[in-house]
Order: structure tokens, then C-alpha cells, then sequence
């Protein structure tokens, strides 16, 4: 098999993508269950996904392996993972180990009245919220996400800001992660983050952090591109902004990314592209099975190593 043009830029970077000694993030998958269906998801999460939801018995294994693992940082995700009937227990499981937990929250969730105690919950837990909101602008933000999503999220932004997240308290962190509108980069810098404040502290909107995640060219995204003739076009702008600095800080190399059902991955992308660590499940995994493992990787990887390079965690590095 040819390798793939990634791996090709990657060896005449002279870089070599491997797992570190030690796991830093934990990150479950608790299904594609989402309350939104926004335009560039790349893993087709929508209200239609109650199916793929994680299993008690998957739950289960992921809290053993919380103790076996002891990563950093447990980080739930999905869809819209607090959809699920045992997120608070996953939650309540990290802090009871002081494992911090991210919650990667669409913010409309906070709207809905089964969830309307949310807030408050995650702040006397300790949580980060990592919100997405595409754009400051509800022009823009509502083109992704859908006619009324931007004020929705606003609202959930401000009833955050009522239980002391986005105000420096490093107990509530909020987070926002912005992405781009359509086939283009988004370089984040210190004016747009300026930006970015002033603007949103017009709704009485405050956040503690900006980040930007690039879209990937995946499932509902790569669909997009598709229709629009643009996949091609798309995947080349990646290329071309190829930054070997960013290889180093990818998230594939100290995250493992727990399916629904139990299979791991090296990163969420490759758990959408069905690209598995054969030979282990969230219940039978050791560290030290991971430490070292070459990484699977494939020409979606330019999406994280272009221009300041993208993971969940933000860029990964200073533009070359």
C-alpha cells in the first residue's frame, strides 16, 4: 500500500508521530446523541442518534479504567454528552479520583428544561466547560448551527457567567472553541481574542479562553465539500499549510479516544474514519500498552497540522 501523502510530508519533516509515556486525556465518546445537527459535526451527531449511545456496561469499564490509566484529564464528548443518562456519574466518578473533567458543551443544552440545573451542577463539580459557539456574529454562528442557535447560545453563555464560569475563577473555567465558516483557515491571535471579548461582552458574555479547532473533512463537513465541489480544493489549502511545528503538540499523542462501545482510538477524527488501536478495548487496556504505539494517521491528519495546527485542546503550535 502507498503510504499516504501525509506520512510523506511527515518523514521529510523528519518527524515521526508516537504515543508519550504518559496519558494525559481520557476522552469518551458517550454517542452521537446531540439536541443540534450542525453543519460542519464531523461525527453526524444529531436528535436521531439515541442508538449509538454508550452502554452501561462500557460506562462501567471506562470508570475502572480511570484507575488503571490515571490520566490527567477525563474529557466527555459526543454529540452532546451530557444527553446521556449516566453523565453525571462518569463526572462524579473523575472528581471523586481528582481527575479533572472537561465537558464539551453545545451551551443550547442548557436550555432545555431537563437540563436547566446544568450550570450550577457542573460548577459544584468543578467542570470545564468547553463551549462551542462558531462565531461571535449571529450571522455566521447561525450558519452553521442553525436559525436561532446563536441567541440560544448566548443565553446558555450568560446562565454559565451566573455560577462564576468565564470570570478567572480557575474552578469554572470556560473555554469557547470557535471554528472556522466554510473551506478556510482560522488563525487565532491575541487582536482576535480581543475582539472576540468585546463583542460578546455586549450580550454580557465573558470566557476565560478562545480557542479554534479546524474543520475537518469528515462526515457531515467532507459531505458539504462535496456537494459544493470543494473537497479537493479544500484538502490542497491543508496541505499547503502544513506546519511540521505543529506535529509535536497533537493531541493523538497523550489522548486515548474511547468509542460507545469500547474500542480505542488514537484521536476522535480517526474514531469517525473507523481507523481502531486493534488488540485492546477501554477494558482491558494498560498504560503501558499505549506508551510508544505509532500513531495511525492518513491525509485527514493535515486538518490538525495546518497553519498553527488544530486539536481539541487548540493550536498546537506558532505558525512556521
Amino acid at each position: 500500500m502507498a503510504a499516504s501523502t501525509f506520512n510523506v510530508r511527515l518523514a521529510a519533516a523528519g518527524q515521526r508521530l508516537e504515543r508519550v509515556q504518559a496519558l494525559r486525556v481520557l476522552q469518551l465518546n458517550l454517542g452521537r446523541l446531540c439536541n443540534m445537527r450542525c453543519s460542519h459535526c464531523h461525527v453526524e451527531a444529531g436528535p436521531d442518534q439515541g442508538a449509538t449511545q454508550m452502554p452501561d456496561a462500557v460506562v462501567k469499564q471506562c470508570i475502572a479504567a480511570m484507575d488503571r490509566l490515571q490520566p490527567q484529564c477525563v474529557d466527555l464528548t459526543g454529540g452532546a454528552p451530557e444527553m446521556h443518562r449516566r453523565f453525571r456519574e462518569l463526572v462524579r466518578a473523575a472528581r471523586e479520583r481528582n481527575i479533572p473533567v472537561i465537558d464539551r458543551c453545545n451551551l443550547t443544552i442548557l436550555l432545555a428544561p431537563s437540563y436547566q440545573d446544568l450550570p450550577q451542577w457542573l460548577a459544584d463539580h468543578q467542570v470545564e466547560a468547553v463551549a462551542s459557539l462558531p462565531h461571535w456574529s449571529q450571522g455566521i454562528s447561525d450558519r452553521q448551527r442553525g436559525d436561532g442557535s446563536w441567541s440560544q447560545s448566548l443565553e446558555g453563555l450568560r446562565r454559565l457567567r451566573a455560577v462564576g464560569y468565564g470570570t478567572g475563577d480557575p474552578q469554572r473555567r470556560l473555554t469557547l472553541m470557535t471554528n472556522p465558516d466554510g473551506d478556510r483557515l482560522q488563525p487565532l491571535c491575541t487582536t482576535i481574542t480581543d475582539q472576540w471579548r468585546q463583542e460578546l461582552a455586549r450580550h454580557g458574555v465573558t470566557f476565560d479562553r478562545l480557542i479554534g479547532l479546524t474543520n475537518m473533512p469528515i462526515a457531515r463537513f467532507r459531505d458539504w465539500l462535496v456537494q459544493t465541489g470543494r473537497l479537493e480544493h479544500y484538502q490542497q489549502v491543508l496541505e499547503n499549510a502544513f506546519n511540521p511545528c505543529a506535529v509535536r503538540g497533537l493531541m493523538c499523542r497523550d489522548t486515548l479516544s474511547v468509542a460507545p462501545n469500547g474500542q480505542l482510538y488514537d484521536c476522535d477524527f480517526n474514531q469517525m474514519l473507523d481507523m481502531p488501536l486493534a488488540g485492546y478495548t477501554i477494558a482491558d487496556v494498560m498504560a503501558e500498552s499505549l506508551a510508544g504505539r505509532r500513531i495511525h494517521t492518513g491525509d485527514h491528519c493535515f486538518g490538525c497540522t495546518a497553519g498553527q495546527g488544530s486539536s481539541c485542546g487548540g493550536a498546537t503550535a506558532a505558525v512556521a
